[in-house]
């Protein structure tokens, strides 16, 4: 139960802080102050816990390579697409991704009703965007979407593996500091310097969200250590839930009968999850 408590808070807050880059006036510079905030957080935690095992560093990297691929795809999404419909989409498509290669690949076993609840879980949450009924100039955002989901789905299972192999906080930090600096750095050889030209409450939010973003990941990761990856993975998107709330609350987009039913797939199959 405190496995299933920390992954539904973690679930608040990562929907909260894709809120908080959905509604940056520029969500460029808006992602590079999140990583930069993660980067730098990353940075003492690496000081604290040194160096990682010897043969970690592939899966170091490779979750770094991953997340920015990730937030890439992410940016694309909200640039092209509603909130509301490119973050169940992006969420919804990881879960069962997870599902089969952690069967598949990691020879993991999940329990039928486990099982069951991780497909009803995918199945809700992608339901949230298709009651949407989005049209042919939405497909690039759809496309960005999905393609953000394969990316969550592929540094879901690389940091399930890692976070046996090394203490949480050891590659937590190496992750978020090679991707928090990079990201940052990146945007001011495209952009310029004055990218980073906001206004004050602008570069708070900004700060403040990575400081969201990297503890929603950090519990997700502690769980990762306690719990099956497909059903971690699957309870994890339940932060689209949150995230379809806060699109109907803050940016007026349409919530509506037909996605709180989706929701409501979504809820039983937390519960198949819960009692599998």
């Amino acid at each position: 139960m405190l496995v299933i408590l920390v992954v539904l808070g973690a679930a608040v807050l990562h929907a909260t802080w894709n809120a908080m880059a959905h509604g940056a006036p520029d969500r460029v510079a808006g992602l590079a102050l999140f990583e930069l905030a993660a980067g730098v957080i990353g940075l003492v935690a690496v000081l604290v816990m040194g160096l990682p095992p010897a043969g970690t560093w592939g899966y170091i990297i490779a979750s770094a390579l991953l997340h920015v691929a990730y937030l890439g795809g992410l940016l694309a999404s909200y640039q092209l697409g509603q909130f509301s419909q490119m973050y169940p989409l992006a969420r919804g498509t990881s879960p069962w991704v997870v599902a089969v290669v952690s069967i598949i690949v990691l020879h993991q076993t999940l329990a039928a009703l486990e099982l069951a609840g991780v497909l009803l879980v995918s199945a809700g949450l992608i339901a949230l965007v298709f009651i949407g009924r989005p049209g042919r100039s939405q497909v690039p955002a759809l496309f960005a979407a999905i393609g953000t989901g394969l990316m969550i789905a592929s540094y879901t299972v690389v940091d399930g593996v890692a976070v046996h192999k090394m203490p949480v906080a050891t590659y937590m930090g190496w992750v978020f500091m090679l991707q928090g600096f990079a990201i940052p750095l990146a945007v001011l050889a495209w952009r310029g310097p004055r990218t980073f030209d906001l206004p004050r409450p602008a570069v708070l939010s900004g700060l403040a969200g990575g400081v969201v973003s990297m503890a929603a990941y950090g519990l997700v990761l502690w769980a990762q250590t306690r719990g099956t990856l497909a059903a971690i993975a699957a309870l994890r998107e339940t932060s689209i839930i949150f995230g379809a709330i806060i699109g109907a609350l803050f940016f007026h987009e349409r919530f509506g009968p037909k996605r709180a039913a989706a929701a409501a797939v979504v809820v039983a199959g937390i519960i198949l999850i819960t009692t599998g």
